[in-house]
Formats: C-alpha cells, structure tokens, sequence
C-alpha cells in the first residue's frame, strides 16, 4: 500500500504540474519575461532583491511549509488516511496551487506589494482595510503556533535545537560567499551543502538544553532581528540549504515508502467526528481546512508570495516553478507523511513507550489521541519516529535511526523556525502599509510604525506571548481558522485579478474553489468558536480571551469582505 499510494501522488503531481500549471500560466496569468520584474526596477538593496530561481524557490518553500505540512496531516489521522490524503490532493491541486501562484503573479504586477493592496486596488478599499486587519491578526496566531511547535520541539530533542543553531552559522557563512565574494554559484552550493551536513552532526554532539520559556524569549528576540535585518543576509541563503534538506528528506523517504512493501497499520476511514480539537468531537466537514493547512492550501502562502517572494522574483517565467511547483512540493511532503504515518504508526507509538492495552482500546481515532498525550509524543514527533521507522524498515536501515530522526526534525524545526522569522517580516510590511493613511495626518505615529524594527517588535511581541501559554492546540486551530479563511480570500482576490486586471476568461478556476472554501471555513470558524473556545477560556482565560476576540472580529471583517466582492462584481470579465 505505501508503494502504492507514493507512486501515484508522485505522478499526479508531476503531470498535472506540466498540464494544468501551464494552462494557467499561459491562459490565465499570461507570464512574459518582457516585463521587468520589480525585484530590478525597484531594487533598494533590504526587501527587492532578486534571487536565482533555486535560491528563491528555497526561501519560499522553507516559508511558506513551515510545520504545517506535517503536523496537520499528522492530526488529521485520527480521521483516517483516507480523508486526510483526498483533502491533500485535491485540496492541493485544485485551491492551494492556483492560490499559490495568483497571489505572487498578482503582486508581481503590482510592483511586489501584498495581496491586500491587490484587493484595495480591484474590489475596493473598505475591503483592503478589512483584509489588512485579518491578514495581521493572522500572522500573530502564526508566530504564536509556530513557536509553541518549534518551542516544544526544542526541548523534547535539544540536539535538533543545536543543529538549527549551526545551521543559522552556515547560513550567514553562505550568504557571505554568495553576495560579499561574489563565489561561483555551483562550489558556494558544495561548501553550503557540507556546512549543512556538518551542522546536523553537530546537533548531535552539542544539544542545546533550555526550558520552554527560555525558548520563547530567545525566538521573541531572533525573529525581530531576522524580520529587519536584510533579506540576502540570513533568509535567501539559509533557506537555499532548507532546500537541500528538503530533497535529500524527500528523496530518502520517496524510496523508503517504494521499497518498503507494507500494508497501513492505520484504517483507511475512523469515525466522522473523533475526538481531536479541545477534547470535542470534531466533525470532518466543516473542521479539516482548520487542521491540515499549509500541505493542502494556506492563505498564509498568499502572504508569503505577495509579501517576500515577489520582491525577490528575477523574471515572471521563474513564477510557476516557485508559486506553482513549491505548493505541489508542500503536498507531496504532506502525502509522505501521511504514508509514512499510516504504515507505521502504532510501531511508532509502541517505540514511544504506549501499552499494548492502550493501543488496542477502541478505534484508531479515539486511541492515536489518547495514547499520544499519555506519552506525550507531540504530532510532530509521532511523524519523526513514523519516518524514521518506515526508511529503517528497508534496505536503507544502514543510515543510523538516530541521523534519520535529526533529518526528520529537522524538517520540521527549520521550516516552522522559517516561518517564524518570515511571518513577523511579513508583519512589518502589513503595518507598514496599514499606516500609510497617518503619514499626513500623524507623522510622528506613521514614521514609528513603518519603522523596521520598531515594527517588527509588535506583533514578536503578542504571538510569543500567546507561544508561552503552551496551550498550542487551541492555538493551532486558531491559526488554521484565520488561515484558510485568507486563503479564500485570496483566491477571490486572484479571480479578480485574472477577470478585471487581466480579461481572462478562465477566472473560474480561481472563484468557484474559492466560494467552496469560503463556506467551509465560515462554517468551521463559527464551530471552533461556540464547540471549542469556551473549554480554552475556562481553562486559560487570558490567552482564550485573546483568540476569542481576534476569531470573533475577523469572522465580523470576513463578510464585510465577501459583501464587497459580490457587490464590485470584481470576478467578472468587463
């Protein structure tokens, strides 16, 4: 069955990136090199800078999945592989990609800014202000999930902590050869390669051990630092060396779920509503765009696009392979994991110390909650051990378990560490923007807030706080709430960028997923907010209290957003 189920996601993928991709890229975006991207015509040497399209496809990637790819299909199981892989694919394939790649070709056309201007611009500014305050409520629920997952991660396995710390190192190291001494491209990749293996090793021999709460203040200061500092300095380079981890893990776990020859442990279909979210039951529809996330479809990724990448795009050709193709690279990660899960999760589970009594009580959805918090083996770790387990099994059992696990949290902690410092940069530009109404009226405030570091410090400040709490379940359904709820959104604001921007007739493909969503994710906010908030308040009142109000008015900002968009027509050919 892993054979199976790998071989045919790799395909799908592969073909429909060369059909339907560049139908879109053709038919609806129109791409041409002839325009010049702003990343030349407005380069100013902090923000628009462009990058080779292997170094920037490794920035956005490494941004955009942080943990999500693998914690949402890790959670989703309790439903079964079944669901958790459909909403993967075609998730995947027919909202997220599309998403993916409107939102950066939409911001390239309009000179690297957001998506929100894109929609203050095409449907109208009541809406842009609307999506401004969701889009900057969202990127705080990010930091805060991220850095509980990264946080927790940390102090479980302190060698992964120390292997992220030196690769922080080579990072800098490799930006240094690539933009300083200006090193051919191809032997600055051989040294950064090898800097990245020996910071692996390293993480093995030197773990870092702090608390929970250290964590939380070492991440509160290094994402502001990361957030203001220039892009070419930390991000560009150390997310090219994310990338090669990336294919190295894909690559290592693609062949271990071909040769592995092993049926699922876990059944395809558990239960419509398991236990998962706040101790609730929690229905399939309409919960599951709040729990798998990035690995299926992520407005976050329109933030991402529009936010840094489009800013670094070197020519408008280089747009499919970065939006298009690293949204179907997220899915393919998502399906190795739910593979690698499916095939060995209750060995994984066994190795973490789970009685037999415990595993064989009940249906796989009520006990895979139940025994993983009695070991307290967080999801992402279920999903190391899974791995780790699966590629032991076959004829690559040579590689030492421990090397395999360190490669599979790695994974983890550099992407979602990524997506820490990306999120609070993209945060700084949300403020920016947002305060361009006071440059006139209040100087003083306006200049404040647009200042970098000033404006960095902001919202580091709020999701950290919220990341201290610990209580990182509520905060993951949260965040995956306000996630796709921008995610439809920005797929409204793509359809109207094809329709009115560009005259396409195939805007379509963008606003029929789109409303889909949109009645999903509604629903599963309106259901997160009255099933599972009040067991947060009562049991946090402060940080309940907080996500409560920041749910409450985006959901209030959401249909002030869809009564513009149906009342502009802004989806519709002229």
């Amino acid at each position: 069955m892993t054979t199976l189920i790998i071989i045919i996601g790799f395909l799908l993928y592969l073909i429909l990136y060369f059909t339907y991709g560049k139908k879109l890229e053709r038919d609806v975006v129109m791409a041409s090199d002839d325009n010049e991207a702003p990343s030349k015509r407005l380069y100013d040497g902090v923000d628009y800078i462009s990058a080779r399209k292997e170094v920037l496809f490794g920035h956005h990637f490494a941004s955009i999945a942080g943990a999500a790819p693998i914690i949402g299909p890790a959670l989703a199981i309790c439903w079964g592989w079944a669901p958790a892989l459909l909403w993967v694919w075609f998730g995947n394939i027919f909202i997220g990609a599309v998403h993916d790649y409107l939102a950066l070709m939409s911001s390239v056309r309009y000179d690297g800014k957001s998506i929100q201007f894109v929609a203050s611009d095409l449907i109208g500014k009541r809406t842009g202000v609307a999506f401004y305050w969701i889009v900057f409520f969202l990127l705080i629920l990010v930091v805060a999930a991220f850095g509980a997952i990264v946080g927790g991660m940390f102090v479980k396995t302190p060698a992964i902590a120390s292997a992220y710390a030196w690769k922080i190192a080579a990072g800098l190291i490799l930006g240094v050869l690539l933009y300083r001494l200006k090193m051919n491209f191809g032997a600055a990749t051989i040294i950064g390669i090898a800097m990245l293996v020996a910071a692996i090793w390293l993480g093995t021999v030197t773990p870092i051990k702090l608390s929970y709460i250290t964590w939380m203040w070492v991440f509160f200061f290094y994402i502001i630092i990361a957030a203001a500092i220039p892009v070419n300095v930390l991000l560009q380079p150390r997310d090219y060396l994310n990338s090669w981890l990336l294919y190295f893990g894909l690559a290592l776990g693609f062949i271990a779920a071909i040769f592995v020859f092993r049926g699922f442990e876990v059944p395809a279909f558990t239960s419509f509503s398991p236990v998962l979210m706040g101790g609730k039951p929690t229905p399939f529809w309409p919960a599951i765009p709040l729990i798998i996330a990035c690995g299926s479809l992520s407005g976050f990724h329109s933030l991402v696009a529009s936010g840094t990448t489009s800013k670094q795009l070197e020519k408008e050709s280089d747009g499919l392979f970065i939006g298009y193709g690293a949204m179907f690279t997220e899915g393919f990660l998502s399906t190795i994991v739910i593979v690698s899960i499916a095939g060995f999760g209750y060995t994984a589970l066994q190795n973490a110390g789970v009685t037999a009594e415990t595993l064989n009580a009940g249906n796989w959805g009520t006990m895979f909650t139940k025994a993983s918090a009695s070991v307290k083996l967080s999801k992402a770790n279920l999903f190391v051990q899974s791995y780790a387990d699966m590629v032991n099994a076959t004829w690559l059992g040579f590689i030492p378990t421990k090397f395999v696990k360190i490669i599979a949290g790695m994974w983890v902690a550099s992407f979602a560490m990524t997506t820490l410092d990306t999120t609070n940069r993209l945060a700084r530009y949300c403020l920016s923007e947002m305060a361009a109404p006071l440059k006139d009226s209040a100087t003083g405030l306006y200049n404040a807030l647009t200042n970098r570091w000033v404006a960095s410090i902001i919202p580091a400040a709020i999701g950290i706080w919220l990341a201290a709490t610990g209580n990182w379940l509520i905060i993951w359904g949260s965040f995956g709430a306000a996630n796709q709820l921008i995610a439809a959104i920005a797929l409204m604001t793509g359809a109207a960028f094809a329709a009115k921007k560009l005259k396409s007739n195939f805007a379509n493909v963008a606003v029929i997923p789109a409303w889909l969503l949109w009645i999903t994710v509604t629903c599963g906010i309106a259901w997160f907010i009255v099933v599972v908030q009040p067991g947060a308040i009562a049991a946090k009142p402060g940080p309940g209290w907080t996500v409560m109000v920041l749910l409450c008015v985006m959901l209030i900002l959401n249909f002030v957003f869809i009564w513009d968009f149906i009342k502009s027509k802004a989806y519709k050919v002229d």
